[in-house]
C-alpha cells in the first residue's frame, strides 16, 4: 500500500463535512448556523499568534476552510 500524506486529516475532514451535510439534511441545524462553525474555525486558526511555531500550519487551516465555505462543500446551497 502506497503512503499517503495525512491520510488521517483528510479523513476526519470527509468525516466532519458528511456530518454538516446530514445535520443540515435532518433540519438539526440550519444553514447559517453551519457557516458560522466554519468561519468560527476558520477565524480560530486566523488569529492564532504563532506562538506554538505552526502559523504556517495555522495559516493553511484557515484557508482550507475558507476554500470550504466558497465552495459550499459542506452545505448543500439552496
Amino acid at each position: 500500500m502506497p503512503e499517503v500524506p495525512d491520510v488521517s486529516g483528510m479523513a476526519a475532514l470527509s468525516i466532519c463535512e458528511s456530518l454538516l451535510l446530514a445535520l443540515n439534511d435532518r433540519k438539526i441545524l440550519p444553514e447559517h448556523e453551519i457557516v458560522g462553525i466554519l468561519h468560527d474555525a476558520a477565524a480560530a486558526h486566523s488569529n492564532d499568534t504563532g506562538e506554538d511555531g505552526k502559523a504556517e500550519l495555522h495559516d493553511a487551516v484557515a484557508a482550507l476552510i475558507n476554500g470550504i465555505l466558497a465552495g459550499g462543500n459542506s452545505v448543500r446551497r439552496r
